[in-house]
């Protein structure tokens, strides 16, 4: 579960790097400068504190939105394309190197002349195989072989990962899938907006169907092909609230016992064409949609499954071909989100880099702008915060003993992981050449299609990191019970070894209290300290940590977004419980030290204050309405500006702080301040 939207992934370093001096040169970590005190706290709590940096600070041309940590990520990118520049000028890395496998990497994507020259010719070969498909057979075989040659995920998901109600074990996995568009309702809707989406999304299935030389009648023809199939499929998966049912998506079968339920698919068959085999069980998420793709299967021409998967490669490597597809890709993207122009080829690069080989790029990157003070310092914050989650825990009032215990076992057991891994992968037989760009991705595709497959039979592995060093996020993992700060969020403003107390603590307190709050949201707290998917509360307890939580829906839902658009309180459940329970410890933390404990003023600006205005000014920023309207059905956290006063408004520290009174827009009566952690 992650700090940010997964969309925000990318890497952080530096800010000098990029020409802009270091964060902790700044004189003032809560600027006046950014704050707009035309707006009066109690009405208006995320202008106040970045009115003036969101009118100075419009949404760039080659952004979606723009706030604190978009600024960060652009500031760290430069950084990643110069440790990127640096491998690709060392001209005595030896060969198998990781500067030498880094900057083959790079500087295959960087040549665009040689990935012009080769059009769409990489995937000749793959679409003409896939046209000479005779069977519904062959489609099942097919659908197995593109994952395993990292050519797409075609009809369904499939994954490995850890049992969740035995977490000690590895099992295969299979989840709703098919479908191109974000999310089901896309295809489900007729409001103007998801009709103009529809349209454009059809466009680009005939785009890309006109690029590998269909007629444009043909094209139109396949575009109609997949996308009535894949509104089919849409129609039966699961909306993501449901999807955020631990248990509703925990559906364990013997493998023949699943072939029972889809009689036309043999899935021994199945798993053995995935690189699967010897194992009994697998976990289903939706067998519904499961049983409807078998029902497909039946009824779907041969020639409409052809165009299915032919479509599937297609969009799977459109990003790693010539111009035009990259182009055609943009233009529907662009549609979704209202960006202006293309990232740049080299920013694409970088991050692609870092999201294909993180495990080579992150040594680069520790070696040089991870510094090991960064380290301690977040240690010694995370064992603070865990102190003050203990005593917030104890002194709950809603909640009994025996279930306290629980928790505070559960919060014990809590591991952290902090910066980067404690062992490198050094991806043994992945070949990486400086003059094949795609052959590059789909080796790398290939790669971690094994890798995922061969932890079968293994023990967990408890150590290992599922991000990039550099990535600007954090994160909370419910089966392994763990948190994860990778380093590229260790920076300002969400952290800075040299800033007080009230800032560290507002910012990076809060992320590190949010995450660790995610042990005990709705869907967190069905988990027990081992990370078994096991009830461990009385159930008047969870009946009151229910209708608490209600409460928390009730107030997302009535924000609004844009024009009729709502926040989904439901969606963004886990995540406002994050909040709320992360500023609440972030401040029980604060309050423990010596600058949380006085009431000196820095800039103007009580200790209280310092902290709030911190928390705020990460999420301060614009977004394009495109792109706000996507998120609202995609994304599973609230909009900044929701995110800013979500959860002071229910702390009474945060009244006191700011001198909010009845009357004040913002204001909620005592006892209507939701407290749950």
């Amino acid at each position: 579960m992650p700090y940010f939207s997964k969309t925000l992934l990318a890497a952080a370093l530096l800010l000098a790097v990029a020409g802009i001096p270091a964060a902790h040169a700044q004189k003032k970590y809560i600027d006046p400068a950014n704050m707009d005190p035309s707006y009066k706290p109690g009405d208006d709590f995320y202008h106040y504190a970045g009115g003036n940096w969101i009118k100075k600070n419009p949404v760039p041309a080659k952004e979606t939105r723009w706030g604190s940590f978009n600024v960060l990520r652009d500031f760290n990118i430069n950084a990643v394309r110069s440790v990127l520049e640096k491998a690709a000028a060392n001209k005595s890395a030896t060969p198998g190197s990781v500067d030498k496998r880094v900057a083959d990497f790079y500087l295959a994507g960087m040549d665009s002349a040689a990935i012009e020259k080769r059009g769409y010719d990489p995937i000749r070969k793959d679409l003409e195989r896939i046209a000479a498909i005779k069977t519904t057979d062959e489609v099942l075989k097919e659908i197995a072989a593109l994952r395993v040659q990292g050519l797409g995920a075609p009809l369904y998901g499939f994954f490995v990962a850890q049992d969740r109600k035995e977490v000690d074990n590895m099992i295969p996995q299979f989840t709703q899938g098919g479908t191109t568009m974000p999310d089901r309702d896309y295809y489900l809707k007729d409001d103007n907006r998801s009709l103009q989406i529809q349209e454009a999304y059809k466009k680009y299935l005939v785009a890309l169907f006109a690029l590998t030389g269909s007629a444009a009648d043909v094209a139109a023809k396949n575009a109609t092909t997949v996308f009535n199939l894949e509104k089919k499929m849409a129609a039966v998966q699961l909306s993501r609230v449901d999807m955020r049912d631990a248990y509703k998506t925990y559906n364990k079968f013997h493998v023949d016992e699943f072939s029972k339920t889809t009689a036309g698919i043999n899935w021994r068959n199945e798993l053995a064409g995935l690189k699967v085999r010897g194992e009994d069980t697998v976990l289903v998420n939706n067998p519904v949609f499961f049983t409807e793709i078998n029902n497909l299967l039946k009824t779907v021409p041969v020639e409409d499954w052809i165009t299915y998967l032919q479509w599937n490669v297609l969009k799977a490597t459109a990003p790693y071909l010539s111009s035009p597809f990259v182009d055609a890709t943009f233009a529907y993207n662009q549609v979704m989100s209202g960006q202006k122009v293309q990232t740049p080829r080299w920013q694409r690069m970088s991050q692609q880099t870092d999201a294909s080989i993180p495990d080579l790029l992150g040594q680069l990157y520790v070696k040089e702008y991870f510094k090991p003070e960064a380290k301690s310092r977040m240690e010694e914050l995370v064992s603070n915060l865990r102190k003050a989650f203990a005593i917030r825990i104890q002194k709950l009032d809603w909640m009994s003993d025996a279930t306290k215990q629980k928790a505070l076992a559960k919060l014990a057991a809590f591991k952290s992981k902090i910066g980067y891994p404690t062992v490198w992968r050094n991806y043994e037989g992945l070949t990486i050449s400086a003059g094949d760009y795609f052959e590059n991705t789909k080796n790398i595709g290939k790669w971690n299609y094994d890798f995922m497959v061969t932890r079968l039979g293994k023990p967990v592995d408890r150590e290992r990191m599922n991000t990039t060093a550099p990535t600007v996020n954090a994160f909370y993992n419910a089966t392994l019970n763990d948190i994860t700060f990778p380093a590229g969020i260790l920076q300002f403003p969400f952290f800075d070894a040299k800033a007080d107390d009230a800032v560290n603590y507002g910012a990076i307190g809060a992320a590190i209290g949010h995450e660790m709050s995610h042990g005990f949201d709705d869907n967190g707290s069905k988990y027990d300290a081992d990370g078994t998917l096991r009830n461990w509360w009385t159930d008047e307890d969870r009946q009151k940590f229910d209708a608490k939580s209600a409460a928390l829906v009730k107030q997302f839902d009535a924000y609004t977004v844009l024009d009729t658009i709502h926040v989904n309180g439901k969606l963004t459940l886990g995540e406002n419980i994050g909040d709320l329970g992360g500023l609440n410890v972030a401040y029980e933390a604060f309050k423990m030290t010596a600058q949380g404990k006085s009431d000196k003023k820095i800039d103007g600006f009580t200790p209280d204050q310092r902290f709030f205005l911190s928390f705020a000014q990460v999420w301060v920023g614009n977004i394009l309405p495109e792109t706000a309207a996507q998120f609202i059905i995609t994304d599973n956290h609230a909009p900044g500006p929701y995110r800013t006063i979500g959860a002071p408004v229910n702390m009474d520290a945060w009244y006191k702080a700011f001198d909010v009174k009845p009357g004040d827009k913002l204001y909620k009566k005592p006892e209507d301040r939701i407290r749950i952690w």
